[in-house]
């Protein structure tokens, strides 16, 4: 949150986000660098496959309430052949030492979200010797989500495994709860500590911010609740990168200017001082700093394909280059020409000091 003002944002200055983001195809560039890290795998277009299903029943929450969520079925002949390729492919993220371990795994359900730009398939695996089961997402590969979830597994503190093959992209699933429903549902607020929820909000504006990971109103990420032995304990997770270094306002890429972001912005004015807020941004930034020099040639090397890719228009480019000019007060941003030069050059500025 670089804003420390008390007041609160006037709705003219808040982020929205009209227009449908275009998919971005995966470079050559980029799909060697994806192979050279392990993010490969023999997956096949299952996405197109998974488009055959010749019926669907709309999920509701347990209240009743409508989801973009529906449960697909396919023919009978097809059915076994897809839950069989759709195990393999959990095998490859899960396994991928041993992907051919699968007898006690099976496919229970597949559903299919018809809205935003990922129109995902979320796949339900169960293990046959316990009931144990555990998700999966199947998307079409975007380079701007590839871009988000490399620089979330680099820069963030967990870890994500997502594998790419042709147009496919495969995610695993991010536990938690999704912030809006959180921020809803007083059974959660009343658990919360509310001065440990601010401070990780805090904390994940500032990473998203470095990042240039846009779109992160309340539905975009989750709330990871851990109960240590007197505590609870809270981390909030970004589920979607659509949105990486592609917007031109530089507004996008801070959290505290969306409308759906009201109540955790107001948790952080109520319980946080402007000197508190200031170091739990310090302290992030120095941890962004020791995880970005640990993987130094990792990332120099994602920014190699970062700069050279396509991941947004002229007038997007040229309009953060002059937001990030002014906040920074450095005119070498006005020389960028892509997203991939921004974001290194922002991210670089920003943890200059912790480098």
């Amino acid at each position: 949150m670089r804003t420390t003002t008390r007041r609160r944002i006037p709705d003219s200055a808040l982020v929205r986000i009209e227009k449908k983001k275009q998919i971005v195809p995966v470079s050559t560039l980029l799909r060697e660098y994806l192979a050279h890290y392990e993010r490969s795998a023999p997956i096949g277009d299952i996405y197109g496959d998974l488009l055959q299903f010749d019926q669907a029943i709309p999920i509701e929450t347990e209240d009743g309430a409508k989801t973009h969520w529906d449960w697909v079925f396919y023919p009978a002949h097809a059915w076994e052949e897809i839950s069989r390729r759709l195990v393999q492919i959990y095998a490859h993220l899960k396994t991928p030492e041993d992907p051919g371990f699968t007898d006690h795994l099976s496919t229970k359900r597949v559903e299919f979200c018809n809205f935003g730009n990922s129109k995902p398939f979320r796949i339900q695996i169960v293990n046959r010797f316990n009931d144990n089961h555990d998700y999966y997402y199947v998307k079409r590969a975007d380079a701007s989500r590839v871009y988000g979830l490399e620089l979330e597994h680099i820069l963030a503190p967990n870890r994500i495994d997502f594998l790419v093959d042709g147009e496919t992209l495969i995610e695993e699933h991010i536990t938690g709860i999704p912030g809006d429903v959180y921020f809803a549902q007083q059974q959660w607020l009343d658990l919360t500590n509310p001065t440990r929820i601010a401070k990780e909000f805090v904390k994940f504006a500032e990473r998203c911010f470095a990042k240039l990971l846009g779109d992160m109103r309340s539905y975009n990420y989750v709330i990871v609740v851990t109960q240590d032995f007197d505590m609870q304990q809270y981390r909030i997770r970004a589920i979607d990168f659509d949105q990486q270094s592609n917007e031109g306002r530089l507004q996008v890429y801070l959290p505290h200017f969306y409308r759906e972001n009201q109540q955790a912005v107001d948790l952080v004015w109520n319980q946080l001082s402007d000197r508190t807020i200031r170091q739990y941004q310090k302290e992030e930034r120095a941890l962004m700093g020791r995880r970005l020099r640990v993987a130094w040639s990792r990332t120099d090397d994602l920014f190699h394909c970062m700069e050279n890719d396509h991941l947004s228009d002229r007038d997007n480019v040229a309009q953060l280059a002059r937001g990030l000019a002014r906040y920074h007060q450095d005119r070498a941003f006005d020389s960028a020409t892509s997203m991939g030069q921004l974001t290194r050059q922002h991210l670089t500025a920003t943890l200059r000091e912790d480098l």
